[in-house]
């Protein structure tokens, strides 16, 4: 691994907290969101959002509630599905 690799990932643990956590509850938010019905309703933009979201989410809860980027990501990715819904 380069150097520069090397302090990413550093960088990224700070932030986005330990992988192996952060992708445990990344991944239980996600089971969670296709256990209901509606899921397979979605439009393949609304699951990607979702999805999304649901890697901001597990990044503030495992890693910096406080980093606003997770936040403003969270915001990004739901605008972007309600932009493309008729009112």
């Amino acid at each position: 691994m380069t150097d520069s690799t090397t302090a990413l990932l550093t960088e990224r643990r700070s932030t986005h907290g330990d992988w192996l956590v952060q992708s445990q509850a990344t991944n239980a938010i996600k089971s969670l969101f296709r256990q209901y019905a509606n899921w397979d309703e979605l439009t393949p933009s609304q699951a990607e959002s979702l999805d999304m979201i649901a890697t901001k989410l597990g990044r503030i809860i495992t890693g910096d509630p406080y980093f606003k980027d997770h936040w403003l990501d969270l915001a990004g990715y739901a605008r972007l599905v309600s932009d493309r819904l008729e009112t």
